[in-house]
C-alpha cells in the first residue's frame, strides 16, 4: 500500500487488477445480515480509499492476500441460496468498494441481477467517470454513497486519498439524483459531529443536492482506534 495521501483514481485502477481476473472478482464471505431490515451480503476486498475507520482495513490494505475469485453467476447463485433460506429479498456487496473501474462495474451489474440491490459505494469512480452513472438508470438498485468528510482536510485525513478528490462523491450523488436513481449520502456521525454535519448540509444545498443523510456510528475496534489516532483524529480515547 502506498503512503497516504494517495491518488485514489490511480489506486483504484491498481487494486482492480488485483481483485478482478477475467470477469471474476475476489470475495471472502457470503452471509445474511440485519442491515436494511435484512439483506444478503457478499463481502469483497479491494478499495479506492483506505479509510481510518474501516472495519475491513487489513483486507483492503493487502487485497492480494485475501479472498477467492468468483464469476458473477456463481455469486448470484450463492446469494439466492442464502436468500431462500433466510426469506430475504435484498442484496448488496460490502467490505470494500464495488466500483473500482469498468471491469468491476460490469461485474457488479451482473451480480445486481440477483434482485433488489443496494450499492454501497464511496462514489469516487462514479463521480470521476460520471458516464457510468447512466448505466444504472432503469436498474433495480439503490445507491448509498459513503461521504468521508465535510471538507478537503477531513476527507484527506479520513479516507487517505488526496484532498483534491473530495468533490467527486458529490458529483456522483448529484448526477444520480438528477437521473432519477434512488441515492443518498451516509456519514459516520460521531466523527463528523454537529459542525461537520452542518458544513456537509451547506455543501449539499450549494450543489442543489436534496436528499436525506443516513448516519451510522463508529465500531470501536482496537485497530480502528489505532488508525484514527495515527491520522490525528483521536487522542487518549
Amino acid at each position: 500500500m502506498e503512503p497516504v495521501p494517495f491518488d485514489p483514481d490511480r489506486h483504484a485502477a491498481d487494486v482492480e487488477t488485483m481483485v478482478m481476473r477475467g470477469g471474476k472478482r475476489k470475495y471472502y464471505r457470503f452471509r445474511a445480515s440485519r442491515h436494511y431490515g435484512g439483506i444478503v451480503t457478499a463481502d469483497v476486498v479491494g478499495c479506492s480509499f483506505l479509510c481510518a475507520y474501516c472495519w475491513n482495513y487489513g483486507r483492503n490494505e493487502c487485497p492480494e492476500k485475501y479472498g477467492k475469485y468468483y464469476a458473477a453467476r456463481d455469486v448470484v447463485a450463492k446469494l439466492a441460496a442464502i436468500a431462500q433460506i433466510k426469506g430475504i429479498s435484498q442484496f448488496r456487496m460490502s467490505g470494500a468498494e464495488p466500483i473500482l473501474g469498468t471491469a468491476s462495474f460490469d461485474h457488479l451489474l451482473q451480480v445486481a441481477r440477483a434482485g433488489r440491490f443496494i450499492i454501497e459505494t464511496n462514489g469516487l469512480v462514479l463521480g470521476y467517470h460520471p458516464e457510468l452513472v447512466d448505466r444504472l438508470k432503469g436498474k433495480d438498485v439503490a445507491v448509498r454513497v459513503s461521504i468521508k468528510g465535510w471538507d478537503t482536510e477531513s476527507f484527506e485525513r479520513l479516507s487517505g486519498a488526496k484532498a483534491k478528490f473530495f468533490e467527486y462523491p458529490f458529483i456522483a450523488l448529484k448526477r444520480m439524483i438528477a437521473s432519477g436513481i434512488n441515492a443518498w449520502p451516509a456519514i459516520m456521525g460521531d466523527l463528523f459531529g454537529g459542525e461537520g454535519i452542518c458544513q456537509l448540509k451547506e455543501r449539499m444545498d450549494a450543489m442543489d443536492i436534496h436528499t436525506h443523510i443516513e448516519t451510522e456510528y463508529l465500531e470501536r475496534y482496537p485497530f480502528v482506534i489505532g488508525n484514527l489516532k495515527r491520522r490525528g483524529w483521536l487522542t487518549g480515547t
